[in-house]
């Protein structure tokens, strides 16, 4: 029988009821003549590309206008590049330790660190600290028809600099966001329009050309879903994720949905989200590659990184391996740079490009696994079952010449009681290189016990491709 090895991540609050655990693999669909409906491929390594300061990497940003220039804030340290892998050129300091929110406006770009920000101007190649009298701090900051849009700190307010002139604030260029009493979290820029999130409710402006502030409230766009996370908002497939919170609770990952938002977290990722105390310093960036649009979302406090693939509405983890065990992602920011996917270390100054064709975390090892229940759903009539063999079917004599990998390894265990507790390893060779008929398969993995359930888990850790197909497993029912 096919084991139902595909799908998603999925583990429940009560893992004897959904113990379907997915680390560094997602799904891909194949809907027109594949061997099955879908597969499991390897999630992108991180190729080493530079140290640039001492990090952490707290943005990230690509030249809007030409493209050919990376900008970095390492630390309180910012730096361009010219290239991915150019000497980098400093530009000047910053203060703080948290993300940095950046905007460009074809000549400035404004960096603000929440409450102090900077402009960089790329025609006189200088950089310096805004200093008008009458500018509050910023948190984020987006652009919008020629001004930047900015919310104050700790209050409702959102402003915008001078037209063209990130280092001009007129003290009237002010609104407050008083659809609802909360606080402003965030702002982004999407399809020209201003979203502005704040603890409890969503409002979205648009600029018409007023003469006293620019911007004001389309009528009807006023939601109360509110964003926990300031950075945790992020544009993806024509639109925005964040994310939410509300008078109710918080916690739910929501997508736009026109002004609305639509849930696209599940119950199970709602559960591991409740588990790590403070979500506000929550961060997410977005990302595409080969169709499949990504949003990653990191918990510092938690430890943990969770992704969503547009394309599958589909969730899994992405994670470090350290010590034995998994930590977050170790990307904190992205850009998209002539078609490379380069993202910067949480811990130290490092850059990667993130790609399918590298099978480790730089210097650190990417392990991949994958749990499931051995029966599908509804199958299980709780009498014993005695299990003969599983083959994963998954493509072999994907070995490397030389080095870990020359030989790649599948380890299997197996818990009877639902995911508490796990049998001794159990490892299959997965093919040396060119090794392609290699079948991966175990024998004799005896009878589930008193629960009558079973749940397989594989994974492994060798630089190679992975991916995998199904799960053929043999069994034989009993009457007991």
């Amino acid at each position: 029988m096919q084991t139902p090895i595909l799908g998603s991540s999925y583990v429940a609050r009560s893992i004897n009821a959904a113990d379907n655990r997915m680390v560094n693999l997602y799904p891909e669909a194949t809907p027109d003549g594949g061997k099955t409906a879908a597969f499991l491929t390897r999630c992108p390594g991180l190729e080493f590309l530079q140290t640039i300061g001492t990090g952490p990497i707290r943005a990230l940003w690509a030249h809007q206008t030409n493209g050919t220039n990376i900008f970095v804030v390492s630390g309180n340290e910012v730096y361009k590049l010219d290239g991915m892998t150019s000497t980098p050129t400093f530009l000047g300091n910053v203060t703080g330790t948290g993300p940095v929110s950046i905007a460009d406006n074809g000549t400035q770009l404004f960096f603000a660190c929440n409450p102090d920000s900077y402009i960089y101007n790329e025609i006189t190649d200088v950089f310096q600290q805004i200093t008008d009298p009458d500018f509050p701090g910023a948190v984020t900051v987006g652009y919008l028809d020629g001004y930047f849009v900015f919310n104050e700190p700790n209050s409702q307010k959102v402003w915008v600099t001078s037209l063209l002139d990130g280092l001009s604030v007129d003290p009237l260029d002010f609104a407050s966001t008083e659809g609802s009493p909360d606080g402003l979290v965030a702002i982004n820029i999407d399809h020209r329009e201003a979203w502005m999130f704040g603890t409890d409710s969503i409002e979205v402006w648009y600029d018409a050309g007023l003469a006293d502030f620019p911007l004001t409230r389309i009528q009807g766009a006023f939601n109360e879903i509110g964003c926990v996370a300031a950075f945790s908002v992020a544009k993806l497939d024509n639109g925005l994720f964040w994310l939410g919170t509300d008078a109710r609770g918080q916690g739910i990952v929501y997508r736009a949905n026109g002004y609305t938002g639509q849930r696209v977290s599940t119950h199970a990722i709602e559960y591991a989200i409740a588990q790590y105390g403070n979500i506000s310093d929550a961060v997410a960036y977005t990302y595409q590659q080969e169709g499949h649009a990504f949003y990653v979302l990191t918990f510092p406090t938690g430890n943990a990184t969770w992704v969503y693939d547009v394309a599958t509405q589909a969730w899994h983890e992405r994670a470090g391996w350290d010590n034995g065990a998994f930590t977050r992602h170790r990307s904190n920011c992205q850009c998209n740079f002539i078609g490379n996917t380069i993202v910067g270390d949480f811990e130290n100054g490092n850059i990667y490009k993130m790609t399918l064709d590298v099978y480790a975390d730089y210097d650190e090892p990417q392990k991949w696994l994958r749990s499931w229940r051995a029966l599908p759903s509804g199958q299980n009539n709780l009498k014993r079952t005695a299990h003969h063999s599983l083959q994963l079917d998954c493509e072999s004599g994907t070995g490397l010449a030389n080095g870990q990998g020359d030989d790649p390894q599948v380890m299997l265990r197996w818990s009877d009681d639902g995911g508490h507790t796990w049998s001794n390893e159990h490892w299959s060779p997965m093919g040396k290189i060119g090794a392609y008929y290699q079948r991966v398969f175990w024998r004799r993995l005896g009878m589930t016990l008193k629960l009558r359930d079973r749940v397989y888990e594989v994974s492994g850790t060798d630089p190679v491709k992975v991916a995998i197909m199904g799960a053929e497993l043999i069994l034989s029912p009993t009457n007991a």
